[in-house]
């Protein structure tokens, strides 16, 4: 068990038991760097997986307007972080996990409200 430092910012694990995951960043040997970003959870329907929504205004210069624009970033879930669909979430860049995942969820922000998503 070892907490996670990212830049200035110094996450603690969510609970103290191990959580047997080997892809954990807190419990397991993957380690975190690069970006750190705040997301929405989507879906939650794989296994250990999450897809989080970023949203972000990008310019056309045609129309002098901006556009809102939604990314989905597939996550790794450690089962000590727990993620569910609607949690705002901490995100950390890490190695590739998988062929689509390479991020991880390093925290829940704030949890989903009852019915919400």
């Amino acid at each position: 068990m070892r907490a996670v430092v990212v830049g200035n910012e110094v996450i603690e694990p969510p609970q103290k038991e191990d959580c047997g995951d080997k892809k954990c960043p807190f419990h397991g040997d993957v380690t975190v760097r690069g970006q750190l970003m705040v997301g929405r959870v989507v879906s939650d329907r794989m296994q250990r997986t999450v897809v989080v929504a970023r949203e972000a205004a990008r310019y056309v210069p045609k129309y002098k307007r901006y556009m809102r624009v939604t990314y989905k970033i597939h996550a790794h879930n450690p089962p000590c972080v727990n993620a569910h669909a609607g949690d705002v979430v901490l995100l950390g860049e890490t190695r590739k996990l998988a062929k689509t995942v390479n991020f991880v969820v390093l925290k829940v922000i704030k949890k989903a409200k009852e019915g919400e998503q």
